[in-house]
């Protein structure tokens, strides 16, 4: 493994990151002055833009015939959103979780976990199959927008002071925010170039497959705009917006990223029968167990963290070990499945029929 291999992963990240945010920027003011309102310029050119790193890599991924980064990239950055990034973000303050999540969001996650899930079962996701996903998200987003323009509140004035779209537009201002637009694509084509020479480079050098690079390397590194959004927003007590950030991306991820690279791979993308037999149900389960703990209080506390925590880092030492094939793997993953998920399981389940009982006592 060469030096090499770590300038293109770090600069890889740091052109991801950068294109992320002047992309936004330039498209949310743009948006601005054509007169879309700033509550709707939000919800889709924002909301499209965090996931922009993910679909950057994944598309790249795909087009270059690397399937398993594509794939690893999504499932992994869906399982380090919600244990590790969730994790990381209650532990600097008990994140707060509106009613909307649990009622309408979380189980639409849950519901596209399943839905790609379900698509992947023969072994590969096909152009038919990312157009259904994308049409999912199309359908989301629409969803989303109209909800809000029923109830909006004042998310126009939060997302107008947030991307300072309520300045008076600039002479030319256009031009600018066109080249910001550019800029930002620019940034994200070359950065998902680099980060996949660098993540092909060192899984080759390491002896380990796409699959596991993407689940965490690859995984962790796009998902550093939503790390940093999560973590802002607890210290700024923006904590509900934090665990929506979570969420949103999640489906995004599943829909919008892995649509877009179904859709644009010269061929079917194929799905690892590891990725199929271990991957993808880590990521449902991640995905369901945020319903009790999300439904006990509307809220994650810091102990619930520190157990997204240690899940994630089991989750990533059993990958490393299995990948190294080192024969305590089998009896690690056996322990973990056989004792230590049940037991978590059945203790969630506790503490939301303790939350529902006490829940229906007040409404008494």
């Amino acid at each position: 493994m060469t030096m090499m291999t770590y300038v293109y992963l770090i600069a890889g990240l740091v052109l991801l990151v950068a294109g992320a945010e002047v992309l936004v920027r330039g498209a949310a003011k743009l948006a601005a002055q054509f007169g879309i309102p700033p509550l709707i310029i939000g919800l889709t050119v924002v909301a499209f833009g965090t996931s922009a790193p993910e679909t950057a890599v994944s598309v790249q991924s795909a087009i270059n015939g690397s399937g398993d980064l594509a794939i690893g990239n999504v499932v992994g950055s869906n399982i380090a959103n919600v244990l590790l990034i969730l994790g990381l973000t209650a532990l600097v303050a008990p994140l707060i979780v509106s009613r909307q999540l649990i009622r309408l969001d979380v189980p639409i996650m849950i519901g596209a976990s399943l839905v790609t899930f379900a698509l992947a079962w023969d072994g590969e996701l096909s152009r038919l199959d990312g157009a259904l996903l994308f049409a999912g998200v199309l359908a989301y987003t629409g969803f989303l927008i109209y909800s809000a323009r029923q109830d909006k509140g004042g998310a126009d004035d939060e997302f107008a002071k947030e991307f300072g779209l309520n300045e008076p537009a600039k002479p030319h201002a256009w031009v600018v925010n066109l080249g910001l637009i550019v800029a930002g694509l620019v940034l994200l084509v070359g950065g998902s170039n680099l980060l996949v020479e660098g993540a092909v480079q060192l899984a080759r050098a390491l002896g380990l497959s796409e699959l596991v690079i993407g689940l965490t390397v690859i995984a962790v590194g796009t998902s550093l705009p939503e790390l940093a959004t999560s973590i802002i927003a607890a210290f700024k007590g923006e904590r509900d917006i934090a665990v929506g950030n979570i969420v949103g991306s999640n489906i995004f991820n599943l829909l919008c990223v892995l649509g877009l690279a179904s859709l644009v791979a010269p061929a079917a993308i194929s799905v690892s029968p590891n990725a199929l037999a271990f991957d993808f149900p880590v990521m449902i389960a991640v995905a369901v167990v945020c319903l009790p703990i999300f439904f006990a209080g509307y809220r994650i506390n810091r102990w619930e963290g520190a157990l997204f925590l240690a899940y994630y880092a089991a989750y990533t030492g059993y990958l490393v070990l299995f990948a190294t094939g080192r024969p305590f793997a089998q009896t690690f993953g056996e322990a973990m499945i056989g004792y230590v998920l049940p037991l978590t399981a059945v203790t969630l389940a506790i503490i939301a029929v303790r939350a529902w009982h006490k829940q229906r006592g007040q409404e008494i």
